[in-house]
C-alpha cells in the first residue's frame, strides 16, 4: 500500500499538468452529471390510504415512481403485461419502500379489451383512486401494430391510456382531490398529429410516430382538464428527461456502430431511472400543483409546452377521433 501512494506522489510531481488537467476534466464531468439529473422533488407528503395507480411499473421511472410513492404509504398497483417480471418489480418495490401495499394487475395496453378487462378489475376491487399515472410507453419501434389494428406507438402510448383513463374517471372522481398523470416527453415538440392518416400508413418513421404519440399526451391532458374543471381531478402532463431505461431498446439497435461507441460515454451523464422519476413523483404528489390542470411540466417545474401542444381545437379534435377509435361514446 505503501509503494502504491509512493507511486502516485511521484506521479503527480512529474506529470503535475496532466493530473490538474483530469482532476478539471472529473469535476467537469461531475457538474455536467449533476447538471443533467435535475432537482429531486422536495415534497414530504404522505399517501397513507390513497390508491395509486401505474402503468408499466414494473421498470424504469415506472419502479422507481412506485417506491417513492409506496415509501409515502400508498396502496400501489402495478398495471403491467409482464407478470412475472411485475411480480419480481412488486417484491422489490416492497423491499425497498417497506410497504407491503403493493399488488399487481395484468395491463397490455396494445390490446382494448385487456384495457376494459383491468379497468373492470379495479373498478370491482378497489375502493378508490387516488392518482393514475399512465407511465408506460414504446420508443421507436418498427411498424407494428396494435392487436386492434393501430399502429403500435399510437396505441399503446395514447389510446390505450385514453380508454383506461376514461374507463377509471367515475373512481377519481369518487376519490377527490384526484390527480392523472401522463408522462410526455420533449419528443412532443418534433411531434404533429396526422389526423388524416393517424396510423402513419402513407409515411412510417419510427420517431415521427412517436412524436405523434408524445404529442398527444399533452394535448390529451389538456383537454382532459377541460372537461374535468370543477370535478377534483386534475391532469398533467411532463417530461422525465433522457434516461437510462429499456424505453430505448428498440432506438438503439438502429444507431450506427460507430455512432454507438461515442454516444456510450454520454451515457454515464444521463439521469438514472431514480433522476428521471423526480417530475413523475412532483406531479402526482406536490402540495402546490393541487389547483392546477392541463399544464405540462419538466425538472419539478412548469414549463410551457410546444404550440402544437396548446391547441384547444386540435386536443378536441384528438379525443373525438380517439373516442371513436376505441369505442367510446363522445359528450
Amino acid at each position: 500500500a505503501m509503494e502504491a501512494v509512493q507511486a502516485i506522489r511521484l506521479f503527480v510531481l512529474e506529470y503535475p499538468k496532466t493530473v490538474a488537467a483530469v482532476t478539471l476534466t472529473g469535476v467537469g464531468l461531475l457538474c455536467v452529471k449533476k447538471w443533467m439529473a435535475g432537482p429531486s422533488c422536495r415534497s414530504k407528503a404522505r399517501l397513507d390510504g390513497k390508491t395509486v395507480l401505474i402503468t408499466g411499473g414494473n421498470a424504469g421511472i415506472g419502479k422507481e415512481t412506485a417506491v417513492d410513492l409506496a415509501g409515502r404509504g400508498a396502496r400501489v398497483i402495478l398495471a403491467c403485461r409482464d407478470m412475472d417480471r411485475a411480480n419480481k418489480a412488486a417484491q422489490e418495490v416492497r423491499k425497498r419502500s417497506g410497504n407491503e401495499n403493493v399488488v399487481v394487475k395484468k395491463l397490455d395496453l396494445a390490446s382494448l379489451q385487456s384495457v376494459r378487462q383491468l379497468a373492470k378489475d379495479v373498478l370491482a376491487s378497489e375502493e378508490r383512486l387516488d392518482v393514475l399515472i399512465n407511465n408506460a410507453g414504446i420508443m421507436s419501434c418498427p411498424k407494428w401494430q396494435t392487436e386492434d389494428g393501430f399502429e403500435m406507438q399510437f396505441g399503446v402510448n395514447h389510446l390505450g391510456h385514453f380508454l383506461l383513463t376514461n374507463c377509471l374517471l367515475d373512481l377519481l372522481k369518487k376519490s377527490t382531490p384526484s390527480r392523472v398523470v401522463n408522462v410526455s416527453s420533449l419528443a412532443h415538440q418534433k411531434g404533429q398529429i396526422h389526423f388524416d392518416d393517424i396510423n402513419l400508413d402513407k409515411e412510417y418513421h419510427p420517431w415521427r410516430s412517436y412524436s405523434q404519440s408524445k404529442l398527444a399526451n399533452v394535448l390529451f391532458t389538456r383537454e382532459l382538464a377541460n372537461r374535468l374543471k370543477g370535478s377534483g381531478v386534475t391532469t398533467y402532463s411532463l417530461h422525465p428527461g433522457v434516461i437510462r431505461t429499456e424505453l430505448g431498446r428498440h432506438l438503439w439497435p438502429t444507431i450506427p456502430l460507430w455512432k454507438r461507441l461515442m454516444y456510450t460515454p454520454l451515457m454515464l451523464l444521463i439521469k438514472s431511472p431514480n433522476e428521471g422519476a423526480q417530475t413523475t413523483i412532483y406531479c402526482a404528489v406536490d402540495e402546490s400543483l393541487q389547483n392546477q390542470s392541463g399544464l405540462y411540466y419538466s425538472d419539478c417545474a412548469p414549463k410551457t409546452a410546444a404550440p402544437q401542444g396548446m391547441e384547444d381545437e386540435a386536443a378536441k379534435k384528438l379525443w373525438d377521433l380517439s373516442a371513436s377509435l376505441v369505442g367510446l361514446t363522445t359528450e
